[in-house]
């Protein structure tokens, strides 16, 4: 079975996580610097079968996109244009860096190593494919 990869884009940084070869159990991959992320991908899908990708779909409270949306959507397009066998999904990520942040703390990891932006952003791909995998069993 192929995997399914989840990918947080921001402007700086990028968090990845990626499912078992069973698609049951999502975890953290890394986080690349944005502008490295396609490279990244071409790599590791050539050592990796991956079968579908989620993006994360920035909106705010009320439904409407985010301020980040376009930045996202040009992303896609590279995405796109650099893949165009993937199959790509676009998922809300509203509340999963709050949720990354709860989970550090949770965790006990000290004030310092919360402050580690690019383990956020590894978690938030995670909790984002964690959740897609939760509702997709039912």
């Amino acid at each position: 079975m192929p995997r399914i990869l989840a990918i947080d884009y921001g402007m700086k940084r990028t968090g990845i996580a990626v499912t078992d070869d069973l698609q049951i159990i999502a975890s953290g991959l890394t986080t690349v610097p944005s502008e490295t992320v396609i490279d990244f991908l071409k790599d590791y899908f050539t050592k990796e079968n991956v079968g579908k990708v989620l993006i994360g779909e920035p909106k705010q409270m009320s439904g409407e996109p985010s301020e980040s949306a376009p930045i996202i959507e040009a992303f896609v397009v590279k995405f796109k244009s650099a893949f165009p066998e993937m199959t790509l999904e676009r998922v809300d990520e509203r509340f999963t860096s709050k949720m990354a942040f709860q989970t550090m703390i949770d965790s006990g990891l000290k004030k310092k190593q919360r402050q580690n932006k690019a383990l956020i952003d590894e978690i938030s791909a995670t909790i984002m494919l964690q959740d897609y995998l939760s509702r997709k069993m039912f």
